[in-house]
């Protein structure tokens, strides 16, 4: 929709077409002609506009789909939203939205009036850049409509991250992370074990959790305890939980678990 609106933001009117009234269908059609990856991209799409037709004019058109099987099993079943975007989806499904876009800003003089956005010398080609990331994507398993019960919850996704982690230590206690705080006077190994595992649930809870959502976050931050101290560099973040706002900030020592003989 946001990639719509900047298509027809000022769009010609030869180019929108003067009786249609899809005008990204028109702008599609129209670089079309003059492009070759538009005109696949318009073949396609007319390719579904036809199975969709097809879909509604079958009787009872669920059954008939089930009965069918395997027959439309490759023909994905459009949802009223992307039949809406259908253009700018198929496009970027195909991983050719960006082309298409630069194809335009770079003829933008055919389509657009001076003042439109993919007519502007910086805006226009900030825009096909920025589609250059969604089209190397792969849309193979877009969520369904009841993906809401079958994605695990952020609290899961931190237990199972803990619960290997744990594993991890005791299998390969060699490979334990570099981050951790021990002890002076510890008389064994479980006891530091419990203290590094503090420490790291402490950096952990710094970023992003399930608990807060983290809004700032900078390092290198300077703080001063006394007067006659010099400054530590640490980490600050500020974090939104339920019903506060939380200001931390940490020195990197701590962090790096090289605090030392420092108080």
């Amino acid at each position: 929709g946001v990639v719509e609106a900047c298509l027809l933001h000022m769009l010609k009117r030869r180019a929108a077409g003067f009786l249609r009234t899809d005008k990204v269908a028109a702008l599609f059609t129209k670089v079309g002609k003059t492009y070759a990856i538009a005109g696949d991209i318009c073949k396609k799409v007319q390719e579904l506009q036809q199975q969709v037709e097809g879909r509604k004019n079958q009787p009872n058109g669920q059954e008939a789909l089930k009965r069918q099987g395997s027959t439309t099993s490759k023909t994905p079943v459009l949802t009223p939203q992307a039949i809406k975007h259908i253009w700018v989806r198929t496009a970027l499904i195909e991983k050719v939205l960006d082309k298409i876009v630069q194809y335009i800003v770079d003829n933008c003089s055919k389509y657009y009036e001076k003042e439109a956005l993919l007519a502007d010398p910086v805006c226009g080609p900030i825009l096909a850049s920025l589609l250059v990331g969604p089209c190397a994507l792969e849309y193979t398993k877009l969520k369904t409509a009841d993906h809401y019960w079958t994605d695990p919850s952020a609290d899961e996704l931190v237990q199972r991250h803990r619960i290997h982690g744990v594993h991890g230590r005791q299998d390969s206690p060699s490979k334990r992370p570099a981050l951790g705080i021990r002890k002076r006077h510890s008389s064994g190994s479980t006891s530091e074990d419990r203290f590094a595992a503090s420490a790291r649930e402490y950096v952990e809870s710094l970023h992003q959790n399930s608990r807060t959502h983290l809004l700032y976050g900078k390092n290198n931050v300077l703080v001063q305890p006394k007067d006659d101290l010099e400054a530590i560099p640490g980490y600050l973040s500020l974090h939104q939980s339920a019903d506060s706002l939380t200001l931390k900030w940490t020195p990197n020592q701590l962090m790096n678990g090289t605090l030392g003989d420092s108080e």
